[in-house]
């Protein structure tokens, strides 16, 4: 067994903005010749040239530019509009020389601040352009090549405004005009299709905006920014001193595995719904003796710090801040180059000796920039006090987090939302998402997902990656939903290595899970039911 780390450096000093833009796991348009909807292709045509958009008058608009981009391959010819909007809000959107009648918007990882030519972005964009749709996207209000993490607001504090929600929308509303100018006929549906922070993006817009999207997919949505920002916090005050190697960590994760994987009733290397696991770190995990640390061993002082991440922030009270870490969020899965890695490699725990692990980096700029007010760009994260620091979080929560639970005026407009979350995610707590589906269902009655749905996965890490089944077409789901009500009850995941599809499961409607049929493959979705 090889272990090794592997080194996340660009992804750590980014903010994550480049690592968790793009919803990886999902497969959008994957299911689209399926599609009760039909969404792809199009014959709406332009009315007008592309140039002559560069013309038009917008709502705070700072500047325009337009032109003409070739078909290449299967990306059709379409027109870019590149906007600014006051202050700095840099808005871009594609419209195909045949359109569906559709909208599509895709929004930002960590603390945003991407390009329109971020690599990540083009993907999207020519598999958005390929089916017909207009799609836009927005760097929310800064450049973070030139202004990483969260020290934009230091040149303007509107900009945290910008960040936080106002620029996904003056966006989309500015996108959609420029569609409705370009073509015969205007938009006829709107979509929101985004992960992490692109996630609480699209819940913030069903909260705030509800007239913007028909159709919103949030996948491991960073509901409460502050929460994760306490339990970064209180993860690396945990394991500053623990030194937990790649070694120490695999074993974790394999004892784990030993203890969790048949409490479902299958053993097939995924923990269904960690929460039936009750696993104990100092009990489960083998502990050294006196003096001794070996890889085969935890210290007493590694097994605590350990189990403080599963636990989650608390206080001296002993009440809970925050969710931790699902046990299986560790877990071993294999890279590119083969090699076996923790699940907390890089992000809960340093790449090497001295880095800042990436959850870490990305909280602390946050509270550093964004939650104090004044920032206050050197504060030592070791002074945070879990009893009295809480509340410095309270005026940034009301900011930017997306856990307001009334949903209201989003289903009355007829709105449709599709949450998705992998029990395995290392970056983003997945009890954010399911606790946020808990209230809001408590908030919204019983008949919640008639408008919303949460689909749990298995072993999915951070957007995908993990040990389970990651790949999902998510997006082909809620069109069909909002345009021809199908309500999805399982969305089909595969895990697909080298091209091939190795495993696949269903995502049941939360709170189902999926159980094996007792005769069939464990790695064919066909051999299990939504129960």
């Amino acid at each position: 067994m090889r272990i090794a780390p592997v080194s996340f450096a660009v992804l750590a000093a980014s903010g994550f903005s480049a690592f968790i833009a793009s919803p990886l796991g999902a497969q959008p348009f994957a299911d689209a010749a399926s599609s009760r909807a039909g969404y792809s292709g199009g014959d709406i045509m332009p009315w007008t040239s592309c140039e002559s958009l560069a013309g038009l008058e917008l709502a705070e608009l700072v500047e325009l530019t337009a032109r003409t981009i070739p078909a290449a391959g299967a990306v059709p010819e379409h027109c870019r509009v590149n906007g600014v909007l006051e202050p700095e809000v840099a808005f871009e959107v594609n419209l195909p020389a045949a359109w569906n009648g559709r909208f599509y918007m895709i929004g930002n990882g960590g603390l945003a601040g991407e390009r329109p030519d971020d690599p990540r972005r083009a993907q999207e964009r020519a598999a958005a352009l390929e089916h017909g749709f207009v799609i836009a996207s927005t760097n929310t209000g800064h450049d973070a090549t030139e202004e990483p993490g969260g020290t934009f607001v230091l040149d303007n504090p509107q900009k945290a405004i910008d960040y936080a929600y106002r620029a996904v929308h003056i966006s989309a509303v500015a996108a959609k005009e420029v569609a409705n100018r370009y073509y015969e006929e205007p938009v006829t549906y709107s979509y929101w299709n985004s992960c992490s922070n692109g996630g609480r993006q699209g819940l913030l817009e069903a909260q705030r905006y509800p007239s913007d999207f028909d159709g919103i997919v949030a996948v491991a949505p960073w509901v409460d920014q502050t929460g994760f920002a306490i339990g970064a916090i209180w993860n690396q005050q945990a394991l500053d001193d623990a030194a937990i190697t790649p070694e120490k960590i695999a074993l974790v994760a394999n004892r784990v595995m030993e203890v969790c994987d048949a409490v479902d009733g299958l053993e097939d290397g995924l923990i269904d719904d960690p929460r039936n696991c009750a696993f104990d770190v100092a009990r489960d995990v083998p502990l050294c003796a006196a003096g001794a640390d070996t890889d085969m061993c935890l210290t007493p002082e590694q097994a605590d710090a350990i189990q403080r991440v599963y636990d989650g922030p608390s206080n001296s009270a002993g009440e809970r801040l925050f969710p931790g870490f699902e046990p299986g969020s560790e877990a071993l899965a294999a890279g590119p180059d083969g090699t076996l890695r923790s699940g907390w490699a890089n992000l809960i725990l340093p790449g090497q000796p001295g880095a800042k692990p990436a959850d870490f980096n990305l909280a602390e700029s946050l509270f550093r920039y964004l939650v104090l007010d004044p920032p206050q760009p050197d504060y030592d994260y070791r002074t945070f006090d879990f009893d009295r620091d809480p509340a410095l979080f309270e005026r940034w929560a009301e900011t930017a987090n997306a856990t307001d639970t009334n949903l209201a005026p989003f289903r009355e407009r007829g709105g449709k939302l599709i949450i998705t979350y992998g029990w395995a995610d290392a970056i983003l707590q997945p009890m954010m998402g399911v606790d946020y589906y808990e209230q809001a269902v408590a908030a919204n009655g019983p008949d919640t997902p008639e408008f919303l749905r949460l689909f749990m996965a298995p072993g999915m890490a951070h957007c995908g990656g993990g040990v389970g089944p990651d790949q999902y077409d998510a997006v082909t789901a809620v069109i069909d939903w909002v345009e021809t009500g199908t309500a999805p009850d399982a969305l089909i995941a595969k895990k697909i290595v080298d091209g091939e599809v190795v495993r696949s499961r269903p995502l049941c409607l939360y709170p189902q899970t999926a159980r094996h049929d007792g005769a069939g493959s464990i790695d064919d979705a066909a051999s299990f039911v939504c129960d």
